[in-house]
């Protein structure tokens, strides 16, 4: 069966041989311009007949790290750099990341619009490309995001628990690859339509990242996305070279995280604003006081405490104290045993 129409244009061919850089484009309508496209810039770089690897920056807008990670890679690579072929979009949300915010400004969250439809929304159509365009030529999909203007992290490379155990020792070894000091297995509290969960359904080697976050970004995370994301495509075969292992770069055993149940996912049970008790890092009891929520409009109201679901390391802490009933606070890891994934 002949697959459906998309509105989406491409003026790529993946197959090329060499390097070529070009655009999708998608339909809409503006305010000021009533025939309109939207342009996301790709690039297609094939050198060889060893993997193909899709990667993915600014799937949201204000998550730089990915963005100039992924600039440098198609800037800097040539095809008789490549064994295979990298197809790389370095800012999936281009309105966005010139506003830096997280969302489109359409409100839509591209990271919750996959599979995506060629007859919805702009965002869905171009998920809807992705998934039936470029994934299906993809071995391996990375897809790196950071906490944004929202949430305090540490640099590490990530993954989720797929259950296919082949599927899942071939993602194990390439979150690793990143030589994070950190790193992350993690489940989906906001909803479903995630990019990497597309790739994932697709049978396809996926590793993710959060590149830090809470509005900076520092020279040594860029140092770390830049050289974590060449470290996996070397070890993945796209690129040639030795990879690099904590061991080989003199760096100590990384630390893995395990936040897979809902109690890992404080959320803050008032509106208000919230004070942190804790820092990225730090180890916290079950039961244990990790912050509070302040009432401006109340000075004589007892502040709301938030406390630990469950023991472990704390992975990632609110950025904005202004903050609304429902919204993420921290997430409390279980530091886990590299068997425990495989």
């Amino acid at each position: 069966m002949a697959a459906a129409p998309t509105p989406v244009l491409c003026d790529l061919d993946f197959d090329a041989p060499g390097k070529h850089v070009g655009r999708l484009e998608l339909p809409r309508s503006t305010n000021t311009s009533g025939w309109s496209h939207l342009f996301v810039p790709v690039v297609s770089i094939r050198g060889g007949e060893g993997p193909t690897a899709v990667v993915v920056g600014g799937v949201h807008g204000d998550e730089p790290e990915g963005q100039v990670a992924a600039l440098n890679l198609a800037r800097e690579t040539e095809p008789e750099d490549v064994l295979g072929t990298l197809i790389v979009v370095p800012c999936a949300s281009p309105e966005a990341s010139r506003a830096s915010t997280r969302l489109w400004p359409s409100g839509a969250n591209l990271n919750r619009s996959f599979p995506g439809r060629p007859d919805g929304s702009p965002d869905e159509q171009l998920a809807d490309y992705i998934s039936r365009f470029v994934f299906p030529r993809a071995d391996i999909v990375v897809d790196m995001h950071s906490g944004g203007r929202t949430a305090i992290c540490p640099p590490w490379s990530e993954m989720h628990w797929v259950e296919d155990s082949e599927q899942r020792r071939r993602m194990v070894e390439a979150m690793l690859a990143w030589n994070t000091e950190l790193h992350f297995v993690y489940i989906d509290i906001a909803g479903s339509g995630l990019l990497v969960g597309e790739a994932e359904r697709q049978g396809k080697t996926v590793v993710s990242t959060e590149l830090g976050g809470g509005g900076h970004v520092t020279a040594q995370t860029h140092r770390i996305a830049r050289s974590g994301l060449a470290n996996v495509l070397r070890h993945l075969r796209v690129l040639p070279g030795e990879v690099a292992s904590r061991a080989s770069l003199g760096l100590p055993p990384a630390r893995i995280l395990r936040a897979t149940e809902l109690e890992n996912y404080l959320l803050a049970p008032d509106s208000g604003l919230w004070e942190s008790f804790v820092e990225v890092g730090d180890g916290v009891e079950a039961g244990g006081p990790v912050g509070q929520i302040h009432f401006i409009e109340r000075p004589d109201r007892t502040p709301t405490p938030v406390r630990a679901g469950n023991a472990g390391v704390v992975c990632s802490l609110r950025a904005i104290a202004t903050t609304e009933q429902g919204d993420n606070l921290a997430v409390i890891g279980r530091e886990i045993e590299l068997r425990e994934l495989t």
